[in-house]
């Protein structure tokens, strides 16, 4: 009998592994702006070489779809070659024996759809569309677009206030960012084809520690234009509108109808991921700018809305997405039941609900539902379940936020639909009442939950808290509205129906990020001001420095870490520990500074707004 090796691959299988680690991080790190075909052409030739020659469609025919797509990349194709491409993609699709000739051809069915355009641009124009040109990835990922490698250069050189007045040029909000940024511009970070992308959050939050922004002084306004604006909302996203204005010499009155500012990064975000005096330092300094009235408390009414417009060369509606979603579930009406906005709400107004003792149950598997989840605890429920239809891997929340609550003694009940609210006889909640899921096909990009054929699950619950997304305050201005609520506006902002009314924020685009609002606010504020007849450019006074030779040792990734559980869970205290001095240089030289090697110097501007 011939001898078996219980060798779990030859040294051959051990070398494509490792190597196949090294085209993930290629992949991941996959720069924006790239020509779709030629990234299409890629993937579909890594599919040609795993074919294992048996099936005719999967063997010869990827290595004749690979052909045609190289002639549309290299633009001398014609019409008829895309006929070509989705009939052979088509076969290779429906009659491949495995999944690797089936989805190299379904890959390019779903492009020649996807890229229509592209694919039509290259055909018709020989060129790619005008937007293709690789980008840098961490500016062009930033919905603010901000100066990311001149700012970590400046940490790296101690030079901090200067660091915070480089953000500053694209991002009046240095410390919100530094705190709650979802840091899209890590995801592409060419750094991780070394070792693993730059912490860029943690090098802000670093910056504006050693140099707190209400200390660093803003540019000196531009002279007065005579113009008045009006913002409607004091979050992010107004406050960066009227910031920009304001520098560009306009008069603003940003109305506000809380006693406090800072929009659901006040009333929405707990003061243990955000603490209030933080947000304030921000604050002042945008204020600091001068020409900004802002007038608190103040709720418009239709009535009032005609007005403002008449008497303002401009307006700006940055209403945020204020009012929490519900479930229509039996018993939700019931005392103890609330959504999560109203929760967070009353404690942005330093109103803070005893839960002493008592068991909660947390409706959603978002960062919202974390937030509510990590206050109960602090609140002193006795039990926190995040109950969520899905499974962890599906949920919307960064998994920092999830580790986080699991260490703080949340139970995360996954898998579990909400069926009904059980109601005592005082009518108080006593319990939710769950169906179990098993997870299903692939709808929409996300995998769906189905009903199983188990027994609903009964979970205890004092207090019912439902985190499961925000709708818009209300229609302000007549404003028309899609289907999902958000205001109508122009890819300039503007609002439909109206000429001097403009929209952004999570008005416009639905519930989104802290950094898209303040994205939304720039453009706005760059938009009015050339509807306005001007265009005013702002000089920070601030520049990169010239790049140092660049550190090519693998490092390990330096990550922001938190208090001990056992301490955090019993306060509202900031629960991140900032970055040591050492910590902060070693990450900040990680910097690969693309904006120089890589990608071209950028001949445009630095030192101005865009």
């Amino acid at each position: 009998m011939a001898k078996l090796s219980i060798a779990p691959s030859s040294h051959a299988d051990k070398q494509i592994t490792d190597y196949l680690e090294r085209y993930e991080k290629r992949v991941s790190a996959t720069p924006p702006g790239m020509c779709p075909i030629a990234v299409q052409l890629n993937l579909l030739e890594t599919g040609g070489s795993q074919t294992c020659g048996k099936c005719v469609p999967c063997r010869d025919g990827i290595p004749q779809l690979a052909n045609m797509l190289r002639q549309v990349r290299d633009c001398k194709a014609g019409p008829e070659t895309l006929d070509k491409i989705r009939s052979l993609a088509t076969v290779i699709r429906d009659s491949s024996d495995c999944a690797v000739g089936y989805e190299a051809g379904n890959v390019v069915l779903e492009g020649l759809d996807s890229f229509a355009d592209e694919y039509a641009s290259h055909i018709q124009e020989g060129s790619c569309l005008s937007d293709v040109s690789q980008k840098l990835p961490c500016e062009a990922l930033c919905p603010a677009h901000v100066d990311v490698p001149g700012y970590i250069a400046l940490v790296s050189e101690g030079r901090y206030a200067e660091a915070v007045q480089l953000i500053r040029k694209d991002n009046p909000f240095p410390t919100m960012c530094a705190l709650v940024c979802e840091h899209p511009c890590e995801v592409r970070c060419r750094r991780q084809l070394i070792d693993a992308p730059v912490n860029i959050r943690g090098i802000k939050r670093f910056a504006v520690d050693m140099a707190p922004a209400d200390t660093v002084p803003v540019p000196k306004r531009l002279p007065d234009t005579g113009r008045h604006i009006a913002v409607v909302g004091a979050g992010p996203s107004g406050l960066t509108c009227a910031y920009y204005l304001a520098l560009m010499g306009h008069k603003v009155t940003v109305y506000e109808g809380r006693s406090k500012m800072g929009g659901m990064t006040r009333y929405g975000i707990p003061a243990y991921r955000f603490p209030r005096e933080l947000l304030d330092r921000d604050i002042r300094a945008v204020l600091s700018v001068g020409n900004i009235d802002v007038k608190m408390n103040t709720q418009l009414a239709k009535e009032d809305e005609a007005r403002i417009i008449a008497e303002h060369d401009a307006v700006y509606v940055a209403v945020g997405a204020q009012i929490g979603k519900t479930l229509k579930l039996d018993g939700v009406e019931a005392e103890g039941v609330m959504s999560a906005v109203d929760l967070l709400g009353k404690i942005g107004d330093d109103q803070y609900p005893d839960f002493t003792g008592k068991k909660v149950a947390v409706i959603g598997g978002g960062n919202v539902a974390m937030d509510c989840c990590r206050t109960s605890v602090r609140l002193g429920a006795s039990e926190v379940t995040c109950v969520y239809r899905r499974r962890i891997e599906d949920m919307t929340a960064l998994y920092s936020e999830i580790e986080s609550a699991m260490q703080e003694g949340v139970e995360m009940m996954t898998l579990a639909a909400p069926e009904r609210i059980e109601v005592d006889e005082n009518g108080h909640c006593a319990a939710l009442i769950a169906q179990p899921q098993y997870i299903s096909a692939v709808k929409r990009g996300r995998p769906a939950p189905a009903k199983a054929d188990k027994p609903e699950v009964r979970i205890e619950a004092d207090i019912v808290l439902i985190a499961v997304g925000q709708d818009i305050m209300s229609t302000h201005y007549g404003m028309p509205v899609s289907s999902r609520k958000p205001y109508k506006a122009d890819e300039f902002l503007k609002a439909e129906g109206f000429e001097n009314v403009f929209v952004g924020g999570d008005c416009q685009t639905g519930p989104a990020t802290v950094i898209k609002a303040i994205g939304a606010g720039k453009v706005a504020a760059r938009n009015i001001d050339e509807f306005l007849g001007y265009h005013h450019k702002l000089d920070c006074g601030v520049s990169a420095p010239a790049p140092r030779a660049n550190d090519r040792q693998a490092y390990g990734r330096v990550n922001i870490a938190e208090r001990p559980a056992r301490e955090r869970k019993r306060d509202f205290e900031g629960v991140e520990i900032e970055m040591s001095l050492e910590e902060a240089m070693q990450e900040s030289r990680r910097c690969l500074r693309c904006d120089h090697y890589g990608c071209g110097v950028l001949q445009d501007g630095r030192h101005q707004y865009v």
